[in-house]
C-alpha cells in the first residue's frame, strides 16, 4: 500500500494538483502551491499527509492524520485539500472505505481551521466534528463563514464523540487566554495505540523531514552564513538548515541569532546567481553566533525524536498552566492501550507508552517552567508585554477554566 501511494504521489501528480487557491486568507509559505508527503505510520491503521507551512522560509511540517475506523476512515487536523492530497486519500478509500468523519480538534488553530470547509466539501458524506469554543483573532469568524456546513457539524464532547467504539477522547483545557481559549481534544485510537494530538506535544529529530524532499529551498536558504552565498544542496546543508529552522520555530528569535544592519544586508544582496525570488534576491537578515548548534541540539534527538512541549506553546500559551498540562498527562498515564504519539507537527510516530508519560511528567516537574532567560528571552518579553497590556490573564485568572 505504501508503495502504491508513493507511486501516485511521484508519477501521477502534476504541479496544478498542488494548488491551494485560498492561501491569501492565511498567507504562509509555500503560499498557493502545497506539495503533500504521504507516509504510512502504523501499517493498515494510521497514515500521515504532510505539507509545509511557515514565514520567510521558516517552514515546518504540518500533518493531517488518517486513521482506520469501522467501515471507513477518519481525518484529523485538516490540511488544504489540494488535488494531490485528495488523490492520496481517495487511494486509501479504495482499500479501507470512505471518509466517515473529519475532526478539527483544536479551538484556535487557523492553519487547520481554514482548510476545514474545503475539506468538508471534498468529502460531502463525512460527519464534521469541531473542538468546543471555536474562536479567531482579531475578528471572530463563525465556522459557517469559512465554508463549514453547519448542518453536518457537531461539537466534540458536547454532542458526543466520533467512533467511540475504537476511539477515546480527552481534553486539554479549556484554558482562558484572555482573547479566547486554548483547548485541544486528543484522541487515543485503540486499535493502533496511537494518541493523536495537535500542538500539545511534539517530537523533533535532527534529520530533516522527508516533506522537504519535494523542495529543500527553506533548508538551503537558512544553511548559509551570508546572503551572497549560493543555495548548495548537500546533506550537511540540509541538516544545518533544519537545525536553524527548529530554533526559529521554537523560540522565534533564539539567543544565538543576530540581525545585521540594513546596509550589510543590502551589500550582500543582488549578487550574480542570486537575483531571483527563490533566493529572495540575496536578502538574508540573519547572522548566527557561535553556540547556535548547542541550542539546536538541545531541541533535537539523534537516535529518536526528542519529546517535548514546544517552547512557543509553553511560554506564550501555557506559561501559567503547567498544572493543567500535568493533569492531562495524568489522564494519559491511565491509558492501557497507549503505545504511540502522532502530533500535527514534526516527527511521527513517537514511542509513547505509560513509561514515556511518567518520564515526561517528572521532567516537567524538575526543570524551570516557562523561563525568560537565554533562548526564551524573546518569548518571555512577548508574554510580559501582553500581560502589561491586559491582553492575557495573570496567574489568578488563568487558573479559572473558560466556559462556553
Amino acid at each position: 500500500m505504501y508503495g502504491t501511494l508513493n507511486c501516485v504521489a511521484a508519477s501521477g501528480i502534476q504541479s496544478e494538483n498542488q494548488t491551494w487557491p485560498w492561501w491569501p486568507l492565511l498567507p504562509l509559505y509555500p503560499y498557493g502551491r502545497r506539495a503533500t508527503h504521504f507516509e504510512e505510520l502504523i501499517p493498515g491503521q494510521v497514515w500521515s499527509l504532510e505539507q509545509l507551512q511557515g514565514v520567510y522560509y521558516v517552514a515546518v511540517p504540518i500533518r493531517l492524520t488518517v486513521v482506520k475506523v469501522p467501515c471507513g476512515l477518519m481525518l484529523v487536523n485538516p490540511l488544504p485539500p489540494t488535488g494531490e492530497l485528495r488523490a492520496l486519500i481517495r487511494t486509501l478509500e479504495a482499500e479501507h472505505g470512505p471518509v466517515r468523519s473529519i475532526v478539527l480538534p483544536t479551538a484556535s488553530g487557523l492553519e487547520h481551521k481554514l482548510p476545514m470547509g474545503p475539506l468538508a466539501r471534498a468529502f460531502p458524506d463525512a460527519d464534521l466534528w469541531v473542538c468546543p469554543g471555536q474562536w479567531s483573532f482579531p475578528v471572530q469568524l463563525p465556522l459557517s463563514w469559512l465554508g463549514v456546513p453547519a448542518s453536518r457539524t457537531r461539537v466534540l464532547l458536547d454532542d458526543g464523540v466520533p467512533h467511540p467504539e475504537v476511539c477515546e477522547w480527552m481534553s486539554l483545557g479549556p484554558l482562558d487566554l484572555g482573547v479566547g481559549r486554548f483547548q485541544e481534544v486528543s484522541c487515543l485510537h485503540r486499535p493502533s495505540g496511537a494518541l493523536l494530538v495537535t500542538d500539545a506535544l511534539v517530537g523533533i529529530s535532527s534529520e530533516p523531514p522527508k516533506v522537504f524532499d519535494h523542495d529543500p529551498t527553506p533548508l538551503l536558504f537558512h544553511a548559509r552564513e551570508r546572503g551572497d552565498q549560493p543555495l548548495d544542496d548537500t546533506p550537511d546543508n540540509r541538516r544545518r538548515g533544519w537545525a536553524r529552522l527548529v530554533l526559529f520555530a521554537s523560540y522565534l528569535r533564539p539567543e544565538p541569532l543576530d540581525v545585521p544592519g540594513l546596509l550589510q544586508v543590502i551589500q550582500q544582496a543582488f549578487r550574480p546567481g542570486l537575483r531571483n525570488a527563490r533566493t529572495h534576491f540575496g536578502l538574508y537578515p540573519f547572522a548566527w553566533k557561535p553556540g547556535w548548534r548547542d541550542s539546536a541540539d538541545a531541541l533535537m534527538g539523534d537516535d529518536q525524536p526528542r519529546l517535548q512541549v514546544a517552547p512557543v506553546l509553553e511560554r506564550l500559551v501555557l506559561p501559567r498552566e503547567r498544572q493543567a498540562l500535568l493533569t492531562w498527562l495524568a489522564q494519559l498515564e491511565q491509558l492501557a492501550d497507549l503505545r504511540w504519539l502522532v502530533p500535527a507537527h514534526y516527527s511521527a510516530p513517537l514511542v509513547f507508552s505509560r513509561q514515556q508519560v511518567v518520564q515526561l511528567k517528572e521532567h516537567l516537574l524538575t526543570r524551570p517552567w516557562a523561563p525568560s532567560e537565554g533562548n526564551w528571552e524573546f518569548l518571555g518579553s512577548i508574554d510580559q508585554t501582553l500581560l502589561d497590556l491586559g491582553v492575557v490573564p495573570d496567574s489568578a485568572k488563568s487558573s479559572t477554566r473558560a466556559d462556553d
